[in-house]
């Protein structure tokens, strides 16, 4: 069910990939709530992807930009600007990706080549993203960035590798920009700390369909979804929001908080 929170607003989406992700389902949410959108993502996941089939459905151009690129964001907020004819409501950043885990390289034994290049990717994106935007006064006063997270940020899930280690920058940096962008364009920007969610990327984690199960056993509420997610991101766009910033917000039905729950216990009990 629509409620327009978004009726008027114009927004950038990073990272769709497929019908799967996070922000492919925030796009289309943020369209039925009343929103003009513009899609991007960096030109080879634009080849591996289906994001011309929710730019048809969303009526939104696509813009392709690597966020690594200060000459492609740039030109991606010039060109959107352009396109919707002003400045920019919001800002959805759902970039990650570690070559380390990809390659199944331990913690402990790092190609810090690939670590660089998964900062740059995961987190110092965001920095990029923000200080264009902040350059060009591309985002309205009171407009909103939000970017995806995970608690790895803040306790050690072994397999995540340095993903963690980029999760944390990223909240920094959520915070830090939000302090500057807040006192100069009272723009806010928040990280959501999502459960773990069956998308593309989640799943190239080793070990990741048992840890969902563990983290829907320790939540009181479940796993939140990713059409959940969607949910949550479009209230962190809208007006209601307006005093809420430099924050990191758990969406992942109360896991973050559960210290043992008793599903857990009678797993454990059963083996």
């Amino acid at each position: 069910m629509a409620h327009n929170l978004l009726q008027g607003k114009k927004g950038i989406i990073f990272g769709a990939l497929d019908e799967n992700s996070i922000a492919w389902k925030t796009a289309v949410r943020c369209v039925e709530e009343g929103a003009q959108i513009v899609l991007t993502n960096a030109p080879i996941a634009l080849r591996m992807g289906e994001i011309n089939k929710l730019a048809e459905a969303c009526n939104a151009p696509v813009i392709p930009a690597d966020a690594t690129s200060m000459d492609d964001l740039n030109n991606l907020f010039t060109k959107s600007m352009e396109h919707f004819g002003g400045k920019i409501d919001f800002v959805l950043h759902s970039i990650g990706m570690s070559i380390n885990v990809r390659k199944g390289k331990p913690y402990t034994d790092l190609d810090y080549d690939f670590m660089h290049k998964g900062f740059d990717i995961s987190a110092m994106s965001l920095h990029r993203v923000l200080q264009t935007a902040y350059k060009l006064d591309a985002l309205n006063e009171w407009g909103s960035v939000v970017a995806l997270t995970y608690i790895a940020a803040q306790r050690v899930f072994p397999d995540y590798s340095d993903m963690a280690d980029a999760k944390s920058l990223l909240e920094s940096i959520s915070r830090s920009f939000g302090y500057h962008y807040g006192v100069a364009k009272k723009v806010r920007i928040n990280t959501i700390s999502q459960s773990p969610t069956r998308t593309t990327a989640g799943s190239g984690v080793k070990g990741f369909g048992d840890f969902i199960s563990y983290a829907d056993k320790m939540s009181p509420l479940g796993n939140a979804s990713a059409d959940q997610c969607a949910d949550y991101t479009v209230t962190l766009f809208s007006d209601y929001t307006r005093m809420v910033t430099m924050q990191n917000l758990f969406h992942d039905g109360g896991f973050s908080f559960t210290g043992v729950s008793a599903a857990v216990i009678e797993s454990m009990n059963e083996k």
